[in-house]
């Protein structure tokens, strides 16, 4: 602990002690924290925000010379607020060394003159710390630098960039936690990509641009292309979209650009209607380049946000005012690519695709000696994917599930009523599966699911204890992502609810035979459809188990409460 406590007494890092080979420990972290608050207690503040399940404290720094060092005072100000977040994913760990050093600069007025008047840095340096402190080389294979890294997943061995709705695990909770509390107006994501040899050195993306409040837009284009511009000035070559193969290892299949969905936290702030800046330095630069782009592009944020933190912060009270009456209009659950195709310039090296006698197949070689500008395709065009009709007046959890949905609401920060007696809705809506697919493997402890059907009239009736949680709040579009069935990153896609979509209860075959014959002789129009399906559907007349279920399925034994999603909507307010 001595060390570190004696580096951030002058407030430098490992990485830039050590030239930029290696990067610290957490306990620098912990040091360096205490240390700026201790060299500049009037505009620096160190606190913790959660505890990760190995122990650690989770650290974060608030920084701003307007006094507003904590929530209250900069919503009370009308201060924007910037979430810098660094190490989600451990071994990229730019973010930690590069927001440090950034503060440094900031506080001493080297860079960002009157910045931190007129916003507020809120920067945790590490957001996995447990991650953090496994701690070897080799972590990242496919990155250069530093020396020895953190690792990806968690002590638990969460993903957080897949957790941020979802929020299973302790540290997403802490982090949702602190977004509740500080309401960040735009946050930075900061990672290191994986994947190909290219001479960009960085890739600036976000929203909402393509997703979310229309009117929103506005502001995150701007910070979008505000960041990248200035990027470019500064001597880097961004680009705006993630660049992933569209086949791994194979350059000219080219990119696709696309919204993410909010498992991923730049597809998470936009339904908050909020600005979401995704970062990704490039792993094949080397450790002090990546720490240099990171470093510029906390400030250009910073700047842009600065400047421009009244108009966006009406922008935002604007979505939410608009998100509270979504109510009875379409809400886009995804978003997709068209075909649309051009072809842009990208700067690469030269490569061969030979075959490989270790893998079997085609392998990509580069030649870092020899620049070559690739002529690839991009298919950039986004427009919305699945969509919905939100409901008039909200959604209605009975008491036998309130406990699991309310924690996921209150984790979010989404607005609910528990209902103190009983309540009956004539008019409310049931969804019915008519379409079940469970994933055959596990995704971060969960068997997904994927649904399909649709809302039909049923009478809602529920007693005390239920939950109303109304669409009119401004995290409306978060929370039909959350209990919309079909969403991609519902409760119900997550299989929080695979239980309503099992099959409980049987029809021997032997009994079924006998009922089906029975069902036949007393109603004509069954047997008039039984044929129909026996002389048009071979798939059903080839399958004995679809046969003896389509009588189960008409007969009175059929369980109702098969495939029945166990939330309902409704158009009216409670």
């Amino acid at each position: 602990m001595a060390p570190a406590f004696a580096a951030s007494t002058a407030l430098t890092t490992t990485a830039e002690r050590t030239g930029f080979r290696q990067t610290g420990r957490y306990d620098e972290v912990i040091a360096l924290c205490d240390a700026f608050q201790q060299a500049y207690p009037q505009a620096v503040r160190c606190f913790d925000f959660g505890t990760t399940p190995a122990g650690r404290p989770m650290k974060a720094m608030a920084v701003s010379t307007s006094g507003a060092l904590d929530a209250k005072t900069a919503q009370a100000q009308g201060l924007p607020v910037v979430l810098a977040q660094g190490g989600i994913h451990a071994g990229e760990i730019d973010g930690k060394d590069a927001g440090f050093w950034l503060a440094r600069d900031l506080l001493q007025g080297k860079v960002g003159r009157g910045v931190l008047d007129k916003a507020v840095l809120l920067f945790v340096p590490v957001f996995n710390a447990d991650g953090h402190e496994n701690f070897r080389a080799w972590n990242r294979p496919n990155q250069r630098g530093p020396e020895q890294m953190g690792h990806r997943v968690t002590a638990q061995r969460y993903n957080l960039n897949r957790d941020y709705v979802k929020a299973d695990s302790p540290e997403m909770q802490a982090m949702l936690g602190l977004v509740n509390q500080w309401d960040p107006l735009a946050m930075l994501d900061l990672h290191v990509t994986d994947g190909a040899k290219f001479r960009h050195d960085i890739s600036i993306t976000g929203e909402p641009t393509n997703s979310g409040d229309a009117g929103l837009r506005e502001a995150g284009n701007a910070l979008k292309d505000g960041i990248i511009a200035r990027l470019a000035a500064q001597g880097s070559l961004p680009v705006g979209f993630y660049p992933s193969f569209v086949e791994d290892d194979d350059p000219a299949s080219g990119f696709v650009h696309g919204v993410s969905t909010p498992r991923f936290s730049n597809g998470y702030f936009p339904l908050r209607n909020r600005l979401a800046i995704l970062v990704e330095t490039h792993s094949w630069r080397t450790y002090p380049e990546r720490v240099r782009s990171t470093y510029n592009t906390v400030l250009n944020a910073l700047e842009l946000v600065a400047a421009n933190g009244t108009r966006w912060l009406q922008l935002a009270r604007d979505a939410d005012a608009r998100a509270a009456r979504l109510g009875g209009q379409s809400v886009p659950l995804d978003y997709r690519t068209t075909d649309a195709v051009r072809t842009i310039d990208f700067l690469g090296y030269e490569y061969t695709r030979t075959p490989s006698d270790i893998s079997g197949t085609s392998m990509t070689r580069y030649d870092e000696r020899k620049p070559q500008v690739w002529k690839i395709p991009l298919r950039d065009q986004i427009v919305p994917g699945n969509a919905i009709v939100a409901p008039k007046g909200g959604y209605l959890v009975p008491p036998e599930h309130a406990v699991a949905v309310a924690r996921h609401l209150l984790v979010h920060g989404i607005d609910f009523r528990v209902l103190a007696s009983p309540l009956r809705d004539a008019g409310a809506q049931a969804f019915v599966a008519d379409g079940v697919q469970f994933s055959p493997a596990s995704v971060e402890g969960h068997q997904r699911t994927s649904l399909t059907g649709g809302w039909t009239t049923q009478p809602a009736q529920l007693g005390p204890g239920g939950l109303y949680v109304p669409i009119a709040q401004a995290k409306a579009r978060l929370l039909v992502n959350i209990l919309e069935p079909t969403a991609g990153d519902s409760m119900a896609a997550w299989g929080d609810f695979n239980n309503a979509f099992e099959r409980k209860e049987y029809m021997e075959a032997y009994v079924a035979e006998d009922e089906a014959r029975t069902m036949l002789a007393r109603d004509p129009a069954l047997k008039a459809e039984f044929e129909r399906k026996l002389r048009e559907e071979p798939g059903f007349a080839n399958s004995p188990g679809a046969r003896l279920d389509f009588f189960y399925r008409r007969h009175p034994a059929w369980d109702h409460g098969t495939n029945r999603y166990p939330v309902w909507r409704t158009d009216t307010a409670h």
